[in-house]
């Protein structure tokens, strides 16, 4: 009796992780790495983006004179 209860269980959690647990992965997955990329974008920018486009600038500003 208790070995059918736990293979119930554990067909119904199966069922329920392949509808929902792939959806909600799938939004999390979305939001967060939205989140992280939008976020580790903006810090490289910050960092490096500034020194890049100074140097890409005068770089060519200077052989266009």
């Amino acid at each position: 009796m208790i070995n059918i209860r736990y293979q119930v269980r554990d067909q119904v959690w199966d069922r329920v992780w392949d509808q929902v647990g792939d959806q909600v992965w799938d939004q999390v997955w979305d939001q967060v790495g939205d989140q992280v990329r939008d976020q580790v974008w903006d810090q490289v920018w910050d960092q490096v983006g500034d020194q890049v486009w100074d140097r890409v600038y005068h770089r060519v500003w200077e052989k266009t004179r």
